[in-house]
């Protein structure tokens, strides 16, 4: 039975050939020859007394005893990388990064980001997006505004904010020739989808009592983007209130129909539950959650 730890650099080849399944995409990510990505394995396989891989002409697959060791080698390096960006994130007590939706991000967070800095002048606000869930454990990430229902295992989750579907367009358009004064006047006008999301248009439409193909539709990946076609007059978009009610109060989009849907989900500020009492980021999950409750739907909706 072998009592010490193999080489680190055999572990850390096994591992990268494993997940490829190709010595050569290895060799490539490794930044290292693929004679030299071969002579880490065998040395790794000489010092467990066993084989690792089978090689068969241009395939290449684990053994048995193989996958019964990959969990273990991919668990180890897995929580060096946590530890290691934890440790960074310690030795960076000033700087939070926050990870949420770009479209969330862009029309609702970071305009208001000004107010929390007023009040926390001492710490450094990271914004990143992704519509992937963020991985606490790979990405250095501090604290998430998610969207969902709440039940992520092993991360603390705080409602933030509900939120609601409608219509918006551009006043230009609402006084356009095309009428729009009552909902069956969609008929006639492109509506703007988004992918993310492409139930809400169904959903509204559903629930004021209508079910008609558009004459036109755009679809675009970001509702970022749908709303902004909503500015520039392109047609009337299906939106979350959460991403337009500065667009509404500035008089840039006008709701054309007084009928919004409520959606399930929600809003939540996330982190994990063995971090998520650190100072930086439950001074930044208080003032969210005191910024949202000064706008709840209601008053939004009213304003």
């Amino acid at each position: 039975m072998l009592n010490r730890l193999p080489s680190l650099n055999g572990l850390r080849t096994f591992e990268c050939v494993a997940r490829h399944m190709s010595f050569t995409a290895a060799a490539r990510e490794l930044n290292v020859t693929q004679t030299a990505v071969s002579h880490q394995i065998r040395r790794l396989e000489a010092e467990l007394g066993l084989r690792l891989f089978d090689r068969g002409g241009r395939s290449l697959q684990l053994t048995a005893e193989g996958n019964l060791y990959l969990p273990a080698v991919r668990a180890a390096f897995d929580g060096l990388r946590h530890a290691t960006a934890r440790l960074g994130q310690d030795m960076r007590p000033n700087t939070l990064t926050v990870s949420t939706l770009t479209s969330l991000a862009a029309k609702w967070l970071v305009p208001k980001l000004g107010g929390f800095q007023a009040i926390a002048p001492d710490i450094d606000v990271r914004v990143t997006t992704s519509l992937a869930l963020v991985d606490f454990g790979r990405d250095e990430v501090d604290v998430a505004i998610r969207y969902g229902h709440g039940d992520w295992p092993g991360l603390r989750a705080d409602l933030l904010m509900n939120d609601e579907v409608l219509p918006v367009c551009s006043p230009a358009l609402l006084a356009g020739p095309i009428p729009l004064d009552r909902p069956a006047d969609l008929e006639r006008h492109t509506l703007i989808h988004t992918s993310t999301a492409p139930d809400d248009w169904q959903l509204w439409l559903t629930a004021v009592g209508l079910d008609f193909p558009p004459s036109h539709r755009i679809t675009t990946d970001l509702a970022l983007s749908a709303i902004q076609a909503a500015i520039d007059g392109v047609g009337v978009a299906i939106a979350r209130r959460r991403f337009v009610e500065d667009d509404l109060v500035a008089g840039r989009l006008v709701e054309p129909f007084d009928v919004n849907l409520p959606v399930e989900a929600g809003y939540y500020v996330v982190a994990p539950a063995e971090t998520a009492d650190r100072e930086k980021i439950r001074r930044f999950r208080d003032w969210l959650m005191t910024v949202a409750a000064a706008t709840p739907i209601a008053a939004v909706a009213g304003a």
